[in-house]
């Protein structure tokens, strides 16, 4: 399994594509293929057929995963997106924290 620099839950801003400069929480990681998705980005129209009586057929949009690489994290202190860095304290413990201001997250 991959690490990846960020996770469920992190807000982040897209470095890169067309969604470019956009921030949004991640809803879902997937480290084995190291992509997420993003709440209201990369958007695509899909065409949805009703397969039980009840469901809606037509067009819904729905979140496409991107590349781990094209999200950076916004620090919640600085407001801007930095990389992430991991902290090992004394006790064995790790915590990440924003390498431009070095605040530690509470994750």
């Amino acid at each position: 399994m991959n690490k990846m620099h960020v996770k469920r839950g992190d807000k982040v801003m897209v470095i890169a594509g067309k969604d470019k400069g956009k921030e949004g929480k991640i809803v879902t990681a997937m480290p084995s293929q190291n992509k997420v998705i993003v709440e209201g980005i990369a958007m695509a129209k899909k065409h949805q057929k009703a397969r039980v009586q009840g469901q809606e057929s037509g067009i819904i949009n729905k979140e496409m995963p991107i590349d781990a690489s094209n999200v950076m994290r916004v620090c919640p202190k600085c407001g801007k997106p930095a990389r992430v860095g991991i902290k090992t304290f004394e006790d064995g413990s790790k915590a990440r924290y924003c390498k431009k201001c070095g605040e530690t997250f509470n994750d």
